[in-house]
């Protein structure tokens, strides 16, 4: 039964964010302002000589240089971060934090240059100290990496190069860091100047290096170890689309959460260096794991071709797109396409009413939708198959626009929307709701995108 609704658009209420995710953000902003203030406390105490520009340029460079570390804490992807904040949301602080690196350094060397500057000009400065002494030739190194990985991050060349190019380029930063890290030690006065400098400098790199040998390495290897997956089954779904089982030891210990996603090597002779992100697509249950793949590009096309047997290196789980966000005691799960994986386990392990808006071009398109229908009825859940081309108009406008949206689910602001999508349709969805006053902090649209 659907109603019209006839009202004019409000504002988002802005709402609070979780405990868990405000915990996560004054977490971090509490470490980096923290650190901030005392790299300037040190700049300070090391002595300030009387040439303002080189003055600057240090400073710079020293905030650079925090930058870096702080970096790294975020594309270490320590789970106590990511269930709070999810992939999408630390990769959003990884990109601005690089371009805070890409003009702190620039920063850097044009000030230090300029204020160091004889008759023969800044260049001719640059190309004097990096011959003459020792560990500036490396920073120069790693400033040239920093901006090369700078520019291609930018939006206009990052349209037009392929991702594998982008994140080949992107691992260069590693090298940059390491780089910058052994300039800092060599030449930093700073870090030099007094044995608390000397130490808190160690300090920092070793927890911010240290996050990502643990986050990245150490629990990926520890729970492959500790868990043995095995593909369990494959079983097709439609004709281009198919769910693998995984099994394992102990999985009730594993610690998913149905919404999140696992990045899966199969580790078979043509396939083993290929991670692909792909969501639970069922509840984790403590027997398997289950993931649907649709066979869109290469990686997962080639998924339906696994044997049973085949042993896989899992990373995660990942995301905050979880029950451990829900605010309202009622819930909108609204799924478009593949996006249905994590609605689909999400809807087994919600709880209260829920009502699901499933979105496809032609029902013959509606993966999952038996199993959908399965859960709905066993929770006593409303599931409602919305189709037609995205220019499809009706009664109440667009097929996601805020009209229908209220008359297909009339108490919409009393609920939690979990959303997963094409970034089009998720797009539509947030702004619809957010027309609708829905606040802020009950939508929940995670994008799994990957920081470095």
């Amino acid at each position: 039964m659907t109603t019209t609704l006839q009202q004019t658009a409000r504002p988002a209420a802005a709402g609070r964010a979780t405990p868990h995710k405000v915990l996560a953000k004054a977490g971090l902003y509490a470490f980096l302002l923290a650190n901030a203030a005392f790299v300037t406390y040190l700049f300070n105490a090391a002595g300030v000589g009387s040439n303002k520009l080189v003055n600057f340029g240090r400073l710079a460079g020293l905030y650079g240089a925090l930058a870096m570390a702080f970096q790294l804490l975020l594309v270490a992807r320590l789970p106590w971060l990511d269930r709070r904040l999810g992939m999408d949301k630390l990769t959003s602080w990884h990109r601005w934090v690089g371009f805070t690196i890409f003009w702190m350094l620039v920063g850097h060397l044009v000030l230090i240059a300029f204020g160091n500057a004889g008759d023969d000009g800044p260049i001719a400065e640059v190309i004097r100290q990096a011959t003459e002494l020792e560990g500036i030739l490396r920073a120069l190194v790693a400033w040239v990496i920093i901006m090369v990985v700078g520019v291609v991050s930018a939006r206009f060349a990052r349209r037009r190069m392929a991702y594998e190019t982008w994140h080949f380029i992107h691992l260069y930063t590693y090298i940059a860091i390491f780089l910058a890290f052994t300039h800092q030690i060599v030449v930093g006065s700073t870090f030099r100047k007094s044995a608390l400098a000397t130490g808190y400098w160690w300090g920092l790199w070793a927890f911010a290096i240290g996050s990502v040998v643990i986050g990245r390495l150490v629990l990926p290897f520890w729970r492959n170890w500790r868990h043995q997956f095995r593909v369990a089954a494959v079983v097709p779904e439609a004709h281009n689309v198919v769910s693998v089982y995984i099994e394992g030891k102990d999985l009730d210990r594993l610690g998913a959460k149905a919404g999140q996603f696992f990045l899966w090597r199969f580790l078979t002779k043509d396939r083993w260096w290929q991670a692909n992100p792909f969501s639970l697509s069922a509840a984790p249950n403590g027997k398997y794991l289950r993931l649907t793949a649709k066979a869109l590009g290469e990686g997962s096309a080639d998924v339906r071709n696994i044997k049973v047997g085949t042993r896989v290196f899992a990373e995660g789980p990942y995301g905050a797109f979880t029950t451990m966000h829900q605010t309202r005691p009622n819930a909108l799960l609204v799924a478009g396409g593949v996006g249905v994986t994590p609605i689909r386990a999400l809807l087994e392990e919600i709880k209260g009413h829920v009502v699901v808006l499933y979105r496809v071009s032609d029902p013959r398109e509606a993966v999952l939708l038996r199993e959908l229908e399965g859960l709905a009825q066993a929770k006593g859940a409303v599931l409602r198959l919305v189709t037609g081309s995205s220019k499809t108009i009706t009664a109440n406008g667009p097929l996601l626009g805020p009209d229908n949206i209220a008359a297909l689910v009339p108490d919409v602001e009393d609920r939690d929307v979990f959303i997963c999508g094409p970034n089009g349709m998720t797009d539509a969805v947030v702004q619809s709701l957010s027309e609708l006053g829905v606040p802020s902090n009950q939508i929940h649209a995670e994008r799994f995108a990957l920081a470095n």
